[in-house]
């Protein structure tokens, strides 16, 4: 899913219906596990991404390196690198290649959905306290 549509998903089953506080408490485990799936799916692609990353990582060193032959070159899909580079300047150079801001992007905005649906989970575990809170205003209000 994307970010739009979790939001969009969250934005409808947010809202509490203070008329039928009983239904929305039986809504609560239907909720926790429809956002818990959706948890676990986008943390699984958090270290899909994750890994990627470091395999990027690796091979951008040997490339800014020169460990890589012509083989892996065209597998990488570059050209040979023919300025030497020193070793402390290859993480400048890694960080600011399009690769690995490509992949550094990828993997943050996932974590960014990750949060969310804690968030979400977060939220959905204090909702049963949300709803006893409004039914004990409702009965102080009517005098009980």
């Amino acid at each position: 899913m994307n970010f739009d549509e979790i939001v969009g998903e969250w934005s409808k089953d947010c809202k509490i219906d203070e008329t039928e506080l009983s239904s929305e408490s039986l809504k609560i485990p239907y909720l926790h596990s429809k956002y818990l799936k959706m948890l676990l799916k986008e943390r699984a692609s958090l270290l899909k991404l994750k890994a990627d990353y470091k395999k990027t990582k690796r091979k951008l060193l040997e490339y800014y390196l020169g460990e890589m032959d012509r083989e892996e070159l065209d597998e990488f899909g570059r050209d040979q690198i023919y300025k030497k580079i020193l070793k402390n300047e290859v993480d400048t150079y890694i960080d600011s290649d399009d690769m690995m801001i490509e992949a550094t992007l990828k993997m943050s905005f996932q974590q960014e959905k990750v949060d969310y649906l804690e968030s979400v989970l977060k939220n959905i575990a204090n909702r049963g306290f949300q709803i006893k809170n409004a039914i004990d205003w409702e009965r102080f209000t009517q005098g009980s």
